[in-house]
């Protein structure tokens, strides 16, 4: 059971890289970008939305850097330290 979870805990991680890379990119509406955008939106917006209602973006020359991803990848980096 715990290598289970902790391939949960690493596939989870890697989509949240994902979806901060595809960020960086424009994406058209209706191409097939837009569709893994959408599904990685899907997946991992339950966990980063409420961090990101606890810590807002921090404003930076204009632009909101995002620490939520940073604080989850390394929470569950922790909670992989513990369980594997």
């Amino acid at each position: 059971m715990p290598a289970i979870l902790c391939s949960l805990l690493q596939a989870y991680i890697i989509i949240i890289f994902a979806r901060i890379i595809l960020s960086w990119f424009p994406v058209a509406p209706g191409s097939t970008l837009a569709s893994v955008y959408g599904f990685l939106y899907t997946i991992t917006e339950p966990v980063m939305g409420p961090v990101r209602r606890v810590i807002p973006p921090i404003g930076a020359g204009g632009m909101g850097l995002d620490l939520s991803p940073i604080i989850i990848v390394v929470g569950l980096q922790i909670l992989r330290g513990a369980i594997c």
